[in-house]
């Protein structure tokens, strides 16, 4: 029986799909890293059989002394039913509901299903450590299929090479924060929150996430008022505990311990404290559970105006017990407070309001929040805003905070860079150029794993819904997709945005080497890139990286 397995070697920034052939990468093919660094790209395989057969089980094997070094994952197609929201601005892979790339499936007993007559895509990740020594390996992929009721092996391989380069990047230094939405892990595992399997499903994503240069822990003190509709409730998950004995408020940070404790071991450094308010103007107070006089019942919530002088009354309680254990926990320069997500213009002053009635119980630590409004940081009312980066102008060209932090979300689908699905990969890796330009110092995304439907007015499944019941384009609500047995299985925007990461410290390293003037030039050397303007195509990267590879290489 003929079969025949064609194989060839692609960039990571190509989304592969079944009925197109992909690029292959220019021969001779070859890769190059340096120390605590990764290369990803892409075996593209199609299977063309002489009989019927649907489906190939296979197994892709790797002879090279970087073995261990390479991990192989399956792409596996998503359902995308909304892709953008914003009209196009022509940098869409397709703005249209379809099967596309994304979710990165590891091996089902060594082995991985290859759909016949279409093509496949492997992700291929060399990733390197501080110790790994230097030179050029080569590497073989062996790509076996067992023919079946023939008891016949067909086999291919194809063959590369990965140079590392003997220079160590240096540790990332931007600080990012991709939401961590602990209920929704509860909610999908179908576990009760707080309980050691639940602590055990979190500390999984959390790995992951540390690994991946989030370096921040949304720190759910309460339930966070996020994304959740007018009047309802997500699921509880608080760590702090609240007990009322005839008036007086006493707080417990047993759990909150835990949580820190637990980051810390997953390479988290920053913690934020889930926000105090609700989101979009700060008018009311979040979920707050509380045993009062013996019963467990919420104490605060929609109902309750943030500006009470009940809810003064226990902030005036529990921020000075929080801000004290934070302190003993040495998170005095490692945490940020929030008081309300994404104010407009209109809530202004009432964000004003709730802002200085905890200014003197926050006085020396870090307060900040995602919001566009240029007047909330020139009027002094918010001293670290983070500007989505569609709003960047007016702090670029005036006034603007030492430590400068950016994000983007659902609204950010027009030109500038995001994560949508639907979105060609280069342009999820230009943010490490723009940060690098714009010395940026802090990220936020609001979704790394955020499984519910818009306003959390239900449960989804991630693999089925991808974008929150038709509420955000797919792919922006969430990075990470909640795998078998409890292990969290990566996406390619969460590779992509680490390759960036690697970028951006790349950059750093050559800037201590031939100064900043020098790898700007070799940014902007197809032309000036803005948050809006940049070069739309993956070669740019590929060229640009190779190249500044290169150069600390000669000056090592």
């Amino acid at each position: 029986m003929n079969l025949n397995i064609n194989t060839k070697l692609i960039s990571s920034l190509e989304k592969v799909f079944p009925n197109s052939e992909p690029a292959a990468l220019p021969r001779p093919v070859k890769f190059s890293l340096l120390k605590d660094d990764i290369a990803a790209f892409q075996l593209a395989v199609r299977v063309e059989p002489e009989f019927f057969l649907a489906r190939l089980d296979a197994e892709i094997t790797v002879d090279s002394p970087l073995a261990d070094l390479i991990s192989i994952r399956r792409v596996d197609l998503s359902p995308v039913r909304l892709a953008a929201i914003n009209p196009s601005d022509g940098d869409y892979i397709s703005d249209q509901p379809g099967m596309y790339p994304d979710l990165l499936r590891p091996a089902e007993d060594g082995k991985f299903h290859i759909m016949c007559r279409q093509w496949n895509s492997f992700w291929i990740e060399v990733e390197s450590t501080p110790d790994t020594k230097a030179g050029s390996y080569p590497v073989v992929f062996t790509v076996t299929g067992t023919v079946p009721f023939a008891n016949e092996k067909v086999s291919v391989t194809i063959s590369t090479e990965v140079t590392i380069v003997n220079a160590i990047l240096p540790k990332q230094t931007l600080k990012r924060t991709e939401w961590f939405h602990a209920d929704c892990i509860a909610d999908y595992y179908h576990v009760e929150p707080l309980s050691e399997e639940h602590w055990q499903l979190v500390e999984e994503q959390v790995k992951l996430a540390g690994r991946r240069g989030i370096n921040m822990l949304l720190t759910p003190i309460f339930t966070p008022p996020l994304d959740t509709a007018v009047g309802g409730e997500r699921t509880t998950m608080q760590l702090m505990d609240v007990t009322v004995e005839k008036g007086v408020y006493a707080f417990g940070f047993d759990n909150l311990r835990r949580w820190i404790e637990m980051g810390q071991r997953c390479g988290i450094e920053y913690f934020e404290m889930a926000h105090l308010y609700t989101q979009w103007g700060a008018a009311h107070c979040p979920k707050i559970m509380a045993t009062v006089d013996g019963e467990y019942k919420r104490i605060f919530g929609w109902e309750d105006d943030s500006n009470g002088a009940r809810y003064r009354g226990f902030l005036n309680a529990m921020l000075p017990a929080l801000t004290k254990f934070l302190e003993e926990m040495g998170l005095k320069d490692k945490t940020v407070f929030h008081i309300s997500d994404e104010p407009t213009s209109a809530h202004l002053e009432l964000y004003k309001e709730v802002r200085d009635q905890v200014a003197d119980l926050l006085k020396g630590w870090v307060v900040m929040d995602a919001l566009s409004d240029y007047r909330y940081y020139t009027e002094g009312v918010c001293e670290l805003p983070v500007v989505a980066t569609n709003h960047v102008t007016p702090f670029l060209e005036g006034k603007r905070p030492e430590e400068f932090w950016v994000y983007y979300c659902v609204s950010q689908g027009y030109e500038v860079s995001n994560r949508f699905m639907a979105m060609p990969s280069y342009r999820n890796r230009i943010i490490a150029e723009q940060l690098y330009k714009y010395q940026v110092k802090g990220f936020l995304q609001w979704g790394y794993n955020f499984y519910n439907s818009q306003y959390s007015l239900k449960h989804l499944d991630p693999f089925a819904n991808t974008d929150s019941d038709g509420g955000f384009p797919a792919g922006d609500a969430f990075a990470v997709y909640p795998g078998d047995g409890g292990k969290p299985w990566s996406s390619i925007r969460l590779e992509v945005f680490w390759e960036a990461m690697c970028d951006l410290r790349a950059f750093n390293l050559l800037e201590s080497l031939a100064g900043r003037d020098f790898v700007m030039g070799l940014i902007e050397s197809e032309g000036e890139v803005t948050f809006f303007e940049y070069p739309r195509n993956a070669d740019y990267h590929l060229k640009l990286r190779r190249r500044v590879n290169e150069e600390i290489a000669k000056r090592i």
